[in-house]
């Protein structure tokens, strides 16, 4: 072999392109960091019950509540169970939310409406709207319209408070400044108005998702043939905690994937603002 082809072989060693060492993406620590709790919980949960420490008459193991998902799910129980109050939960938010966002708008930027609706909903609003139950039973039944009523009245109020507060809270100075560029009417509203209120109107969608799933699991529990309340209701009657805690646990993950969308919603239309950039 000659100094020549030796020289050719180091080139073609060195020119070999390496590869890379193959590794798995993990997610990063901020987003693991919020489940940490939830998880130790069940954690500490499983030991004590495994450990006989807590009864399973009292309450069951995290084990025996994914063995009862799973004998619900195969059956095809909860995934009907689920859509049915999921369909009730956004369509009453659909409406309470509509009206109270509607309402909000229109108090927050006329004096005149606010002077004639805001005394009257402020009173409404004191009435504990659970409280309703057996008047709304008497008016509407135990069909779809009593926990379309409830649950639109629970949201309506959270949307209607902060979609006005953050009407009311813009900053003067950029509205006189909109209308020193010509701005008015829709336009001001659109361009300045609007997105200033976006930020607490935000603050009540959130709120009024917790309110609308504590709605709806009472009306559920009371008046129901389907949905997850009456699931809970029925294994209540029979003594299975497990199919009642993991009723519970269905509405705490329902409640958590909605506020991550609004949230998601959050940041998508607040993108402009560098708070909700991050």
């Amino acid at each position: 072999m000659s100094a020549f082809d030796t020289a050719i072989d180091r080139s073609v060693t060195q020119s070999k392109p390496r590869r890379a060492p193959l590794r798995i993406p993990l997610p990063a620590r901020e987003k693991l960091l919020p489940y940490a709790v939830p998880v130790a919980i069940v954690a500490i949960w499983q030991i004590a019950s495994s450990a006989g420490w807590i009864s399973s008459r009292i309450m069951p193991s995290p084990a025996d509540v994914a063995v009862a998902f799973w004998s619900t799910t195969s059956s095809g129980q909860l995934p009907h169970d689920i859509l049915v109050s999921a369909a009730r939960a956004f369509a009453g938010l659909l409406v309470g939310g509509a009206i109270g966002f509607l309402l909000g708008i229109v108090n927050g930027v006329s004096r005149l409406s606010e002077q004639l609706t805001d005394t009257t909903l402020q009173m409404l609003r004191t009435i504990p709207h659970l409280a309703m139950i057996p008047l709304v039973i008497l008016w509407f039944g135990i069909g779809e319209e009593s926990k379309l009523f409830l649950t639109s009245l629970g949201v309506l109020f959270p949307v209607y408070l902060n979609t006005y507060h953050g009407v009311r809270s813009v900053d003067r100075d950029l509205i006189e400044m909109g209308r020193v560029y010509g701005m008015s009417g829709w336009t001001l509203f659109r361009k300045v108005i609007f997105p200033g209120a976006l930020p607490s109107i935000f603050v009540g969608l959130r709120y009024a998702l917790g309110i609308m799933w504590l709605t709806l699991i009472v009306s559920e529990s009371i008046a129901a043939s389907s949905g997850i309340g009456h699931m809970a209701n029925n294994a209540r009657e029979f003594m299975m905690t497990d199919v009642v805690v993991l009723a519970l646990v269905i509405y705490a993950l329902l409640g958590k994937l909605a506020d991550v969308i609004a949230r998601s919603l959050e940041r998508r239309a607040l993108k402009w603002n560098p708070v909700y950039a991050q």
